[in-house]
């Protein structure tokens, strides 16, 4: 079961536990953990995640990382190459 349930997630962040909001941060912030690994474990959207690390960082921070990860192929699965088919963390359920 997921720590959170996608249809009432309202509030980005608020039912989250610690601990779960700074997976989600820490895997965001990863080159190479696309947004659909996060999808796949917590079950959020990238637009969810962007709000998550927008509530959750500081300003400067949230835009280090949005140029950071703005239009980097390796944060979706569609843009990476063929050679790569695992994206699977030690830490990652499932």
């Amino acid at each position: 079961m997921l720590p959170i349930e996608p249809d009432n997630f309202k509030n980005e962040g608020t039912d989250l536990d610690v601990e779960v909001i700074n997976r989600i941060i820490e895997m965001a912030w990863e080159d190479r953990t696309p947004f659909e690994a996060i999808e796949m474990q917590f079950g959020l959207k990238e637009n969810q995640v962007r709000a998550i690390m927008r509530k959750h960082m500081k300003r400067s921070s949230f835009h280090m990382w949005r140029k950071r990860v703005k239009g980097r192929s390796t944060k979706h699965l569609a843009g990476r190459g063929t050679d790569v088919v695992r994206f699977k963390s030690a830490n990652q359920k499932g």
